[in-house]
């Protein structure tokens, strides 16, 4: 699974590709396939996200985990504080299970 992921230009938040437009929640995110280099550089050249990028992902029951440690911290968080994940609620923010 691939995954592609950026920077919101405005905020500066980590956005992901939802097949349509950027949402900030990696449970939103969508399989890219092959054509996650021709999204990204639309979506960059439209200055809708900055350095956007593919990455390796699997899917789990939560839904897509990124497979490298600095894009699941891109994607749900700081990991010495679960209070301070996107979704403090959600019991499974602070599991970092590979």
């Amino acid at each position: 699974m691939k995954l592609l992921t950026g920077n919101d230009l405005p905020t500066g938040d980590v956005v992901w590709w939802t097949g349509s437009l950027w949402s900030r929640h990696v449970e939103d995110a969508v399989d890219i396939g092959a054509d996650g280099e021709i999204v990204a550089s639309a979506e960059e050249g439209a200055r809708r996200v900055n350095g956007p990028y593919v990455i390796d992902a699997s899917m789990t029951p939560q839904g897509p985990r990124p497979a490298h440690i600095k894009d699941r911290v891109r994607a749900l968080g700081p990991t010495v504080r679960p209070d301070l994940t996107l979704k403090p609620a959600d019991p499974t923010a602070g599991s970092w299970v590979i």
